[in-house]
């Protein structure tokens, strides 16, 4: 950790970044890491690929977020959060892969160690809890605002503490962010309180879709483009929908197939690009199901990206599963 922060320390000119389609944990640890080097005589830069989701705007400093990274020039550092690969990030990979620091923080089992500097620790419930410690290292206070962004982190990361990467050091942390100023009934009204019309017509396109596997353990769930346009929602709007299709009595896993918005327009049939996510109850290991097609994550949570066809994928999805 001391030679992170020396790294971090001898910066100047920092690009801070996180996976595309961020969810809680990814923004939370993007803000809460600009928001620790604020004041370190450093230029910042945080980039993220895609729109952050509505639900987390209120979060201080967001609004700073830029979607489009030109060159690798003049940034001499790029501090990585939350991403397991850093092909996570989305098409600015080739240009951070440029940057002659890479410091790579995260907690997925699956991180393929990429970068100069790297602080991993798989056991950690979120991101942010790792930030939370390298920030009680580097004698950073703890203001409101920093607290915020860590407690909404973890919050979501363990699924409002319903997730088994919910622990004692879950609770410790989160009561030291409410010590220093959060309020959780705040972030909950803005995380889970209010939803577009938009949004609820989409959900409920997405449940209909959902499929159940013969054996009764799989369920799968697909969202398209045309849904997104037939409901002038974004893919940010899908946050958290899996989530239904998980909680189907008796299924183990739940999938989670999303067709990519900046693919090209193609005739039905014809491979189109597509992010899959994948939630198990526990009992089974996702991640090593999304390692099969190139992905990764956690044991519970995980994904990939693949160009196919959903009849294709599903089935491919249902053969790996079917002896469950």
């Amino acid at each position: 950790m001391d030679h992170l922060i020396h790294r971090l320390n001898n910066s100047r000119n920092v690009l801070i970044t996180t996976h595309a389609s961020p969810d809680g944990d990814a923004i939370g640890s993007l803000l809460a890491m600009n928001l620790a080097l604020q004041g370190k005589h450093k230029q910042i830069t945080l980039y993220n690929e895609s729109p952050i989701p509505a639900v987390y705007r209120f979060l201080p400093r967001v609004r700073s977020v830029i979607n489009h990274l030109i060159s690798a020039m003049p940034f001499d550092t790029a501090v990585v959060l939350d991403c397991g690969d850093l092909t996570r990030v989305g098409e600015a990979a080739d240009i951070i892969y440029q940057i002659p620091e890479i410091i790579n923080i995260d907690h997925h089992i699956t991180n393929t160690r990429f970068g100069t500097c790297q602080m991993i620790d798989v056991q950690a419930c979120a991101c942010t809890e790792i930030l939370y410690r390298l920030f009680e290292r580097m004698h950073v206070p703890f203001t409101r605002d920093l607290a915020t962004c860590i407690y909404t982190g973890i919050l979501t990361d363990t699924g409002s503490f319903r997730f088994s990467n919910t622990n004692r050091t879950t609770f410790q942390i989160c009561e030291n962010m409410v010590a220093s100023g959060v309020d959780p009934f705040q972030v909950a009204q803005h995380v889970y309180g209010t939803y577009s019309l938009g949004r609820i017509k989409l959900l409920n396109l997405a449940l209909d879709s959902i499929e159940i596997s013969e054996n009764g353990k799989v369920s799968l769930m697909a969202l398209t483009r045309a849904m997104l346009n037939e409901t002038g929602t974004q893919p940010e709007d899908t946050d958290g929908m899996i989530n239904y299709a998980r909680r189907i009595q008796d299924v183990k896993i739940a999938v989670l197939i999303q067709e990519q918005t900046n693919g090209s327009n193609r005739s039905p049939g014809q491979r189109r690009p597509y992010n899959v996510s994948l939630r198990s109850d526990g009992s089974v290991d996702v991640a090593a199901i999304a390692a099969v097609f190139g992905g990764g994550g956690h044991q519970s949570a995980a994904g990939f990206s693949i160009e196919s066809t959903l009849t294709e994928i599903k089935d491919q999805i249902l053969q790996i599963t079917e002896s469950l």
